[in-house]
């Protein structure tokens, strides 16, 4: 079993910052892809970024050059440095680790 715990969420203007985590804890036996998707009322849940072990990125094309995705290996720690955020951010951002675990989700609210 492994056990994903988020924290960082929380409310901000828009055109501010927020850095979400993601610690990864329980039966690891290797690293692996990890990631970040949101879900919005009403919407369906969406990739937002994701990085291999070997730090190889890839983002949705709505937050490319907003927000950074990066890992500690050592900690088995993900985060998601998100800037100039925008109202259309707002969601619940959920944490994934391959090929099928989630964290519990933090919401991300973003004021106009």
């Amino acid at each position: 079993q492994v056990q994903l715990v988020e924290s960082g969420g929380g409310l901000v203007q828009a055109g501010g910052s927020l850095t979400l985590s993601c610690a990864a804890s329980g039966s690891i036996f290797s690293l692996n892809f990890m990631g970040w998707y949101r879900q919005a009322p009403g919407k369906q849940r969406e990739s937002v970024a994701t990085i291999t072990s070997n730090g190889r990125t890839n983002y949705a094309d709505s937050v490319k050059g907003r927000f950074t995705i990066s890992r500690d290996n050592a900690k088995n720690t993900v985060y998601l440095q998100m800037n100039s955020l925008k109202p259309e951010d707002t969601a619940v951002y959920y944490c994934w680790y391959f090929p099928s675990h989630w964290g519990q989700g933090a919401q991300v609210t973003v004021s106009s």
